[in-house]
């Protein structure tokens, strides 16, 4: 791959395919973040429409054999009214991904391909930048990948031990009482999920050229995820909702009576919240972690694996950017 232009905004003007993209950008963002600021709400209509639809509690509805259930609801779709509104609120979510994220990525391909033709494209810079900016972008990828197998409002698996019920796959199985549970990852920052896609994000928009539809699309993306995590924290501050995409959320053991299962989350995530940092690392600064405990905990093999996994899909997504621009 031949390094490419340094400078994150080029001289040229924004035509129309870039304005466009910035819409269907926004578009994304926005419909992702207010999706979430209403996620309790929309869950619940959601699993009382199914429940009125007789949708919920049918034994015969079971996730495929390879992919892992949770303690609760085990290995059906669909075991009861909340689980129920959680699931067609994920498959609601995705399809607006697909719908406003798919649409920006075309319309950024057509930019990309205009910029080309018009002869803006990108430009060489130096090696020292190219392979600073190819690091730090596979680390990303490491540090998402390595995020999928440590317990957090967003990603709730474990190794299996032998003594839970369900599948699992590759010796990880889910367990969504663990995603309040403060470990490696997340005691340097709560989001190891999304926050990734910040260093990602302003790394490929220099690899790809630097031209303004790859800041657009790509530090876009950057700064929605950095905001989508900042609206996810002001929801659990003044307790207008939950976070997170699991089943479900009671810990087994921890159910308490006469308290709803929806403020029983609340507490838990609140807690949870108080001994972790939005910005990575603050916690330790401020006492609530030690370096010690995150040197043991974190999934260090994921992360080197994901690393070097993070290095082939970069050039390759940088590869195929290119070729389909042209």
């Amino acid at each position: 791959m031949i390094p490419v232009n340094s400078q994150s905004i080029v001289s040229s003007s924004l035509d129309t395919s870039d304005v466009v993209l910035a819409t269907w950008v926004f578009a994304f963002a926005s419909s992702h973040i207010g999706m979430s600021a209403a996620r309790s709400s929309i869950i619940r209509t959601l699993g009382e429409t199914a429940t009125s639809l007789n949708l919920v509690g049918n034994e015969e509805w079971t996730l495929p054999s390879w992919w892992p259930g949770d303690k609760n609801g085990g290995d059906r779709i669909f075991p009861d009214k909340l689980t129920t509104g959680r699931q067609i609120y994920r498959l609601m979510y995705t399809a607006v991904s697909f719908l406003t994220l798919g649409s920006a990525f075309g319309t950024y391909l057509h930019s990309s391909s205009v910029s080309i033709l018009d002869g803006s494209g990108v430009q060489q810079s130096s090696t020292l930048l190219y392979n600073t900016c190819l690091l730090s972008a596979a680390m990303s990828f490491g540090a998402a990948i390595a995020s999928l197998v440590n317990a957090s409002p967003l990603a709730s698996f474990e190794k299996d031990d032998g003594t839970l019920s369900g599948s699992s796959v590759a010796g990880l199985r889910r367990d969504d009482a663990l995603k309040f549970t403060t470990r490696g990852l997340t005691r340097i920052t709560r989001h190891p999920l999304i926050l990734p896609v910040v260093p990602w994000g302003f790394a490929t928009a220099s690899l790809a050229g630097g031209r303004p539809c790859d800041v657009i699309l790509f530090c876009g993306l950057s700064i929605y995820a950095i905001a989508g995590c900042y609206a996810q924290d002001l929801r659990v501050i003044r307790e207008e909702g939950s976070v997170g995409t699991v089943f479900q959320t009671e810990a087994r053991g921890h159910v308490k009576e006469g308290v709803s299962e929806e403020e029983q989350e609340r507490t838990r995530l609140r807690l949870f919240f108080e001994q972790t940092s939005f910005v990575p690392f603050k916690a330790v600064f401020d006492g609530k972690q030690s370096l010690d405990d995150i040197a043991r905990e974190v999934p260090w093999l994921q992360f080197f694996v994901g690393t070097i996994v993070g290095f082939y899909l970069e050039e390759k997504i940088l590869q195929l950017l290119a070729e389909w621009s042209v």
